[in-house]
């Protein structure tokens, strides 16, 4: 079994330097969630010889994850649904796509000079306020919606905290040279603590959409076109920092510089077989129709997942501390290193597959509790269902951006070919 294959349960990761010999005074923390840590000088990430104190200390390159937002405008929040089976500036031969960032590139200004939709009296000016009663106006961004037939569905939502979406999905479904069906949902979440992370997190779903389908049809490994995908989102979002990513050495100290960051989870449904893709602390659940061994299928890149895996705490110490979601993997010129999770699943019983940022994890954390929020009805109304669990997550509190991508599976198709690549299908591991 390669190092990242592992049976559809509770992940587990590689063993880990003692984060302690790695400290850096850089700290990533979820800000809604606990309020602590600020970034530290731009160069110190992945900085070492500072002065260890004498508690576990952060690990090395973390990032807080957001910080405090304004709360969010007191005008009505639209539903912006994207067209079905169509993916804004991608090109035709990328077969059936969707994506959840419109408007990514300007926000604001968008539905400049058109009426208020507070007072009705005045038009909107070009910051996106209206001109007579000063209204923030929604932004396009602020809910999408998008669905692949039935094959995938995902919805994202600014939330009931933030100013604006720094969420961002892709959703993709293309077909294997032996003609077997392939869907696949990549969700982005904006390091809010980083500059521009709106854009980041658009740059990195752009990219993985393009990368994806294309090397499926050309025939490459799941595995590997999965991880490309992932390292070319890493490479768009390091560009946008002004450096060509392509050339930039993870971990270059770039002082004066909070450089645009996202996380970036992904699955892939081909067949049988599912394939997930991760960096950062974004999620991937597995629920199957009856609710048996519902499972958490990847592991979050952070403070608290580092602290447990190296024993130097329990998970309830960890995640009782404030530098608990301090994320250690990210995309960015900043980030230490780009080193997707790559893991594969067989299933055995139909199920859906949740694709989640933290907006909604973080009120229902344990695969149990993720099971008891997912509609019964999920796997044959995928949207419905994407629409009930951000729901949720805003009956909870809102305190994030919500993005959730549902993927259905049924079982494998009648009559599909087994995959060519071994490495594909490492592990043989079965629900």
């Amino acid at each position: 079994m390669e190092p990242d294959d592992y049976p559809l349960a509770a992940p587990r990761s590689a063993p880990a330097a003692d984060p302690r010999a790695l400290w850096t005074p850089d700290a990533h923390h979820d800000a809604d969630d606990h309020g602590t840590g600020a970034p530290g000088p731009q160069g110190s990430n992945g900085s070492h010889g500072a002065e260890q104190p004498d508690h576990p200390a952060d690990a090395a390159a973390t990032r807080p994850k957001e910080t405090p937002a304004p709360a969010a405008p007191e005008t009505p929040v639209p539903e912006n649904t994207a067209p079905e089976n169509t993916a804004a500036g991608t090109t035709g031969d990328t077969a059936g796509a969707a994506d959840g960032t419109a408007g990514a590139a300007a926000d604001t200004g968008a539905t400049a000079g058109v009426p208020c939709v507070a007072c009705r009296k005045g038009t909107v000016g070009r910051d996106g306020h209206c001109e007579h009663c000063g209204h923030a106006q929604p932004r396009e961004r602020d809910h999408v919606e998008s669905e692949l037939a039935g094959a995938v569905a995902a919805v994202t939502d600014r939330g009931l905290r933030h100013h604006r979406n720094e969420d961002a999905f892709t959703l993709c479904e293309t077909a294997l040279p032996d003609g077997t069906p392939a869907v696949a949902a990549v969700v982005c979440d904006g390091v809010s603590s980083a500059t521009r992370p709106d854009e980041a997190s658009a740059a990195a779903a752009a990219a993985a959409r393009e990368s994806l389908p294309a090397a499926l049809r050309s025939g490459a490994p799941v595995r590997q076109a999965l991880r490309d995908a992932l390292v070319a989102a890493g490479t768009a979002v390091t560009t946008l920092s002004g450096v060509d990513g392509r050339d930039y050495r993870y971990g270059e100290p770039r002082p004066h510089q909070n450089a645009p960051a996202c996380t970036i989870v992904s699955a892939l449904l081909s067949g049988d077989e599912l394939t997930v893709g991760w960096i950062g602390d974004s999620r991937v659940y597995w629920v199957p129709d009856d609710r048996t061994a519902p499972a958490r299928l990847t592991e979050d890149d952070s403070w608290a997942a580092q602290m447990v895996a190296g024993g130097l705490l329990t998970e309830r110490e960890a995640y009782a501390d404030p530098r608990a979601h301090a994320i250690t993997g990210w995309l960015g010129a900043d980030a230490y290193e780009l080193a997707p999770h790559i893991a594969t699943f067989l299933p055995d019983r139909p199920g859906v597959v949740i694709v989640c940022t933290d907006g909604l994890w973080n009120y229902a954390e344990s695969a149990g509790e993720m099971a008891l929020a997912v509609p019964a009805d999920a796997r044959t109304r995928p949207l419905p269902a994407a629409r009930a669990l951000v729901g949720y997550a805003l009956d909870g509190g809102g305190h994030d951006n919500v993005t959730v991508a549902v993927l259905p599976f049924t079982g494998a198709p009648s009559g599909a070919a087994e995959p060519a690549d071994g490495a594909d299908t490492a592990g043989e591991a079965t629900a």
